[in-house]
């Protein structure tokens, strides 16, 4: 990982612990394996303990480390670094993606339930009008009693948010492919097809990995689809939207956005998305930042702990499960 990133991930606790538990030196990152400095310790490394810059572990890579036996990830997708030669080794692999699903989690609630109230209208028309507006004057279609939220993705983000969103007085509408009848009632939701779904939500918001399968999942006949005023809520990854769809949308003023992803991703400085009062644009902090990076670590580290026990991984990462997954 960057240095930088192993500033940030570890606060004293955890530095203890994986101190506890490993023989390494924490003062050593690795952006590069083939860097001399690091050819001593990667050669007698049995895990890697792994974050945001860490470089591909091909097979030229792994051949400088005879004895690696796993792969811990304090941070959500692994696809950026583990190869199939990762697999052929045998090598086991652990992230922290559901450590990291929480506060994309919660991000996205409190997105779901501020569009819900009409929160951007409502802030719009009142930094124009700089005058009070009555509750009973109806902005929008605000208010979140008994409005419909469309789930797209039972990852684990979408998850998270279909739990978060129990106690509210909403209707929960599920778009998941390999969630069965039964799979949805346990968690509470009902299961639709995704024409369905964008059909009928309020709100729309989602949880899908980027995919061939996926990409412009929402393109400009699906958009078309939503009620007007509804709000799409983008939290997963920018190909998921057809950029230029959803913005002819949104400068219509038919449907808001929360956008923390795009694509591209900067948008360019001339895209009108910067100022329109229909869309909260934010730069990807929807995940870990700040103090939330520690319970990244946290999570990574009881993980060692598992392996150094002889214990299975509590979130291990599986080949099969990859090729669907973030």
């Amino acid at each position: 990982m960057a240095p930088e990133v192993r500033d940030a991930l570890f606060d004293d606790e955890n530095l203890t612990l994986l101190t506890r538990i490993a023989d390494t030196d924490p003062a050593l990152t690795v952006t590069d394996f083939h860097d001399p400095v690091a050819a001593d310790a990667l050669a007698a490394a049995e895990a890697l303990f792994t974050g945001w810059g860490c470089p591909p572990l091909d097979t030229a890579a792994l051949e400088l480390m005879p004895r690696l036996r796993t792969v811990v990830h304090a941070a959500g997708s692994v696809k950026h670094h583990i190869t199939d030669a990762c697999w052929e080794r045998g090598i086991t692999v652990a992230s922290a993606a559901g450590a990291n699903a929480v506060p994309v989690a919660e991000y996205t609630v409190a997105m779901i339930l501020l569009s819900g109230k009409g929160v951007l209208p409502a802030a719009a028309a009142y930094r124009t009008g700089r005058t009070w507006i009555s509750p009973i004057e109806a902005i929008g279609r605000g208010g979140n009693y008994r409005r419909t939220v469309g789930v797209v993705g039972a990852s684990r983000i979408g998850r998270r948010v279909i739990e978060l969103l129990r106690p509210y007085d909403l209707r929960v509408l599920l778009y998941d492919p390999y969630v069965d009848a039964a799979e949805a009632g346990a968690l509470g939701v009902r299961p639709v097809d995704l024409d369905t779904l964008a059909r009928s939500s309020d709100v729309v918001s989602l949880h899908a990995p980027e995919l061939p399968a996926t990409r412009l999942l929402f393109d400009a006949r699906r958009l078309a689809l939503m009620p007007d005023g509804a709000t799409l809520v983008n939290t997963a990854r920018g190909s998921l939207v057809d950029t230029d769809a959803l913005t002819a949308e949104l400068l219509d003023g038919r449907l808001n956005a929360v956008l923390d992803v795009t694509e591209p991703e900067v948008l360019p400085a001339s895209s009108p998305l910067y100022e329109l009062p229909n869309v909260l644009l934010t730069p990807h902090v929807a995940g870990s930042l700040g103090n939330e990076l520690t319970r990244m670590a946290r999570a990574a580290v009881d993980e060692l702990v598992r392996y150094a026990a002889g214990l299975p991984f509590a979130d291990p990462v599986r080949p099969d499960a990859l090729a669907r997954s973030a």
